[in-house]
């Protein structure tokens, strides 16, 4: 049997099929004052100073951003993230990262492989898909954040 690819929250980012350089996160952006929303919101607008009477429609985010804060988590992580009580452990490492454009901070968690040694507030990071768990049936994808290189930069 195929594993078919399930986003962990449907609507929150491209389709993972995408080639890389084209994943995004998705939000909405008002029409009446222009405020963007991530996660998205697709019923009203969540600021208090909105004159009202826009819709809300759906713009792809910023595919890089600065770190604002990091972490390592050492705790298993609450639904929807899947983790097996009987495994072992292991800490990942989670990145809130500000959008210039959007004006806001998303959080996720970083690439395979990168740790906290390997970040700075301030580093340059981009958006990529991730997997977040496989089992014999399925592959639940999500979002991750990777430092960009100096090649990539130029």
């Amino acid at each position: 049997m195929a594993r078919t690819r399930r986003p962990v929250v449907a609507g929150w980012f491209t389709d993972d099929t995408v080639p890389e350089a084209e994943f995004r996160l998705l939000g909405t952006r008002c029409t009446a004052c222009a405020s963007v929303f991530f996660p998205r919101e697709d019923e009203w607008c969540r600021n208090p100073g909105c004159p009202g009477g826009g819709e809300l429609a759906e713009v792809p985010l910023s595919p890089r951003g600065r770190v604002w804060s990091y972490t390592d988590a050492r705790y298993r992580p609450p639904a929807p993230y899947v983790s097996d009580p009987d495994a072992p452990w292991e800490p990942y490492t989670l990145v809130a990262v500000e959008l210039a454009a959007e004006a806001m901070v998303v959080l996720g968690q970083a690439a395979p492989g990168v740790c906290t040694a390997d970040l700075a507030v301030g580093t340059e990071v981009e958006v990529v898909p991730g997997v977040l768990d496989e089992d014999g049936r399925h592959t639940w994808t999500t979002w991750n954040w990777r430092p960009v290189t100096s090649e990539e930069r130029s």
